[in-house]
């Protein structure tokens, strides 16, 4: 009985490493342009906003948090919110209207030209993601998937698509939550480490 734990827990360990590998040698330089793209946004006074159901709600709540306190370095607050927080809201939105509505409605109310949307789903087919994604189109708002599995109708709805291409929820969601932290190590670094790396993007 040991000896099958301790081999579940060898394949698992060796699938996470072998997935996020893959992914960072494929998608690094757009991890590293996206969080260009959202620092550039934070200089002209732009926030991040996040969503996402379920599991991608919590990685919605820890990212955020990342940015308004800090994540590595000692720095200002940066401003970012997840959607996923207010009860009220969440619960008036979905009586009065419909689950579908519950972000963009936010986006709706809350975003404006120069923030970034951030929409979270393992399977990439997340109608309430989707809206969101669409509402903050028509406000010029720009968009950023993190996706899994095929990509679902996510993929081909946003500027900038993080796509791991894996059908285990777990393990795509763990390659999200790296991604996330990266980004928000990367626009501290152009932010406050290398902020003439941006000039010609702002």
């Amino acid at each position: 009985m040991t000896e099958q734990a301790a081999s579940i827990i060898e394949e698992y360990a060796e699938r996470g490493a072998r997935l996020r590998s893959e992914f960072f040698s494929a998608h690094g330089q757009r991890v590293m342009e996206v969080a260009r793209v959202i620092a550039v946004a934070m200089v002209h006074g732009g926030k991040v906003m996040f969503c996402g159901n379920g599991g991608s709600a919590a990685d919605a709540q820890h990212l955020a948090a990342e940015f308004v306190s800090r994540f590595q370095m000692e720095r200002p607050p940066l401003p970012a919110l997840a959607l996923t927080t207010d009860s009220s809201i969440l619960t008036a939105i979905i009586n009065d209207y419909s689950q579908d509505d519950v972000f963009s409605k936010q986006v709706k109310a809350l975003g404006k030209e120069n923030d970034i949307l951030v929409g979270i789903s393992t399977s990439g087919k997340s109608p309430n993601v989707s809206h969101a994604l669409e509402t903050a189109k028509e406000k010029n708002i720009v968009t950023v998937c993190l996706v899994g599995k095929d990509g679902g109708d996510l993929i081909g709805a946003c500027d900038y698509a993080l796509h791991v291409e894996e059908d285990t929820t777990a393990l795509v969601q763990e390659v999200h939550i790296t991604v996330g932290h990266l980004l928000c190590r990367l626009v501290d670094y152009y932010l406050f480490e290398a902020v003439d790396k941006l000039q010609d993007y702002i």
